[in-house]
């Protein structure tokens, strides 16, 4: 360890990044969808897990929520050691450790088993995701590299609505009697499969002049995240105890010492663990304020769907799921026309974007008011497949303007800032339009506690569109 504080790895020089093929952006995107299904694929499990492990409200939140706290506060971490040691290496580790973790979610004998597999298994996805996108951008250039991501935008949309689906469908089946049980189980074969195929196709790069890890920095970065999301996501199931009050006032002083400390030592001649000067960029500064929003909107509306289609319209898992299917099929194509569109209409698609999901989030609430409880796969469609629409246009763009002009040598740390971001304003979705939603329930109803919450929604869409009018015009 040096007299600075962080681990420093032998200086190398990397030699020039072989290219990706296309069997190896199909690994890595694999390993992209497989930390954000699991971010969402215990949503519609969470009722039969209370009733098998027993487990109350509080510890159910945990179940969530300590996946998504290891998760974001680890991800500048993993993308800095991607970085440092290998982006092959790191990702073929954190996919080994994500199977092992699943398979001990999968056999976790009590609630509290489950909470700390399911927080390891968060830390597993730190370290592998990162290198995902640092991958991709340091072993592809121009049109492949437009491609590479809007593919990724696409895998990370479908993704978090897939994995909802996929959670319904598998606990119903019930396979081999393992009931939510297999929705950990199924990554291990998954995870197994997709180490095979990391070792013979996804390319090793590395940064040129490899930046040691900032500890400081890092242990500051997780203080703030946690003092930031720890309360927010266990605060109402745990009745607002005093450390809920104590840790979000303790967030601006760490959030603070965090700047401060990075700001020195960038100006030292130091590599912190985010370099200040990564936020002189300004597509990814603006990408960036814009991502948060969209990802609260996205994580929020997705938690409160799960819980008033089973509990309000007393819908099963398989319904439940099944029931956002029309968002995951438009979504997917839409994606895959984004890249044409960028190239004619530049990031005026991102505004139209969210024009086109509040229309559908509005035909949403519209099919509530009017056919509450009477909700399925029929009712909710038009809504769904128009907000699916409007979420395609804005998320693999918005990650294609973020990275756009990072330099290859800090892909791993941008990427990681830039994840990061999005998870913790998953984390925040959950825990800000979620409890929203659960503490209006008692005095309004689900059904106008539903409405409410897509109102606020729409609100936040309509700073997203806002925010949209500040992106660079073209997009690299």
């Amino acid at each position: 360890m040096s007299k600075t504080g962080t681990l420093q790895a032998p200086l190398r020089t990397a030699p020039p990044a072989p290219g990706l093929s296309e069997a190896g952006l199909i690994t890595l995107l694999l390993g992209a969808a497989l930390p954000l299904i699991d971010f969402f694929i215990v949503n519609v499990a969470l009722p039969t897990i209370e009733h098998d492990l027993s487990a109350g409200e509080a510890l159910l939140e945990l179940v969530v929520a300590g996946y998504g706290l290891a998760y974001a506060v680890l991800l500048v971490l993993g993308g800095r050691l991607g970085d440092l040691f290998g982006r092959r290496r790191l990702f073929l580790f954190g996919m080994g450790a994500f199977g092992l973790t699943s398979l001990a979610c999968g056999l976790a004998p009590d609630a509290w088993s489950l909470v700390a597999a399911r927080v390891a298994q968060g830390a597993a996805s730190a370290l592998m995701l990162p290198q995902v996108l640092a991958t991709i951008q340091s072993s592809t250039t121009g049109h492949k590299r437009a491609r590479a991501m809007s593919m990724y935008g696409a895998t990370a949309g479908l993704s978090m609505v897939a994995g909802q689906i996929l959670g319904g469908v598998l606990v119903a089946a019930d396979l081999a009697g393992t009931g939510w049980r297999a929705v950990f189980l199924v990554n291990v074969p998954v995870a197994l499969f997709g180490l095979l195929l990391a070792a013979r196709t996804v390319p090793e790069t590395r940064s040129a002049h490899p930046e040691p890890v900032d500890i400081p920095g890092t242990l500051l970065l997780g203080a703030a995240l946690l003092a930031l999301l720890a309360p927010l996501t266990e605060g109402r199931a745990a009745g607002w105890p005093l450390w809920t009050w104590l840790a979000l006032a303790a967030f601006p002083l760490t959030a603070w010492a965090f700047y401060r400390v990075e700001r020195r030592a960038d100006r030292l001649g130091r590599t912190p663990l985010v370099p200040p000067s990564l936020f002189r960029l300004v597509a990814l500064r603006r990408g960036l304020v814009m991502l948060v929003p969209f990802s609260i909107g996205f994580s929020g509306f997705m938690f409160v769907i799960a819980v008033a289609l089973q509990e309000g319209a007393e819908l099963g898992p398989v319904q439940a799921g099944l029931a956002l299917a029309p968002m995951a099929v438009v979504f997917f194509f839409t994606s895959l026309a984004g890249p044409r569109l960028v190239t004619r209409y530049g990031t005026r698609v991102v505004t139209a974007g969210g024009l086109i999901q509040a229309l559908g989030v509005g035909l949403l609430a519209l099919a509530a008011l009017s056919q509450w409880p009477d909700l399925d796969l029929l009712t909710l469609l038009p809504g769904a497949a128009v907000a699916g629409m409007g979420q395609a246009l804005q998320l693999p763009v918005l990650f294609r303007v973020i990275l756009a002009e990072v330099p290859a040598a800090r892909a791993g740390v941008g990427s990681g800032v830039m994840i990061t971001t999005q998870q913790s304003a998953l984390s925040l979705g959950v825990a800000t339009l979620g409890s929203l939603f659960l503490s209006l329930i008692p005095g309004m109803g689900m059904r106008d506690a539903l409405l409410v919450t897509l109102g606020a929604q729409l609100a936040g869409i309509a700073l997203t569109v806002g925010l949209s009018l500040r992106l660079p015009r073209e997009v690299g």
